[in-house]
């Protein structure tokens, strides 16, 4: 039997600011992140299951990503919670805003390794998360590979 990759592709809005960086990111900005989830196995061959055909739904992979990352990062604000950035938390959470503190630098490369990890321990057992692409700019994006994990 084929193994199969399948991808679905999401967009949210994030800010976040780098504590201790040495550029602009230092301060709070957003980006329009686009977020790439492949996952591989084999297609269903029962001709009496529903999804005959599928390595996985599209929906269900849709329900889990939302689940866990679309849902929870869209329009919301992180910081690493290890830094003054606290403060400004703090006060906004207050305010009734969405925040996130990380147990990472918000970065793109530390935020696509948390989203591996929330998405794999959602994937049922015969389904394997081949890769992710999070985009954080039209140039600018960070890859997490399985096979390189």
């Amino acid at each position: 039997m084929s193994r199969i990759r399948i991808t679905k592709q999401f967009n949210f809005e994030t800010g976040h600011a780098l504590y201790g960086y040495d550029g602009k990111c230092r301060n709070v900005h957003g980006h329009s992140y686009k977020l790439s989830v492949t996952v591989i196995g084999n297609p269903i061959v029962d001709t009496s299951h529903v999804k005959l055909g599928m390595v996985i739904d599209f929906g269900d992979l849709k329900k889990i990503v939302k689940e866990e990352i679309v849902d929870k990062f869209d329009h919301a604000t992180v910081f690493n919670k290890n830094t003054p950035h606290i403060e400004l938390a703090n006060e906004l959470t207050e305010r009734g805003h969405n925040v996130i503190l990380a147990d990472y630098q918000p970065t793109s490369e530390n935020m696509v390794i948390d989203f591996a990890a929330k998405i794999k321990a959602r994937l049922p057992e015969s389904i394997t998360l081949h890769s992710l692409k999070l985009q954080e700019t039209d140039t600018s994006f960070a890859e997490w590979y399985a096979s390189d994990n």
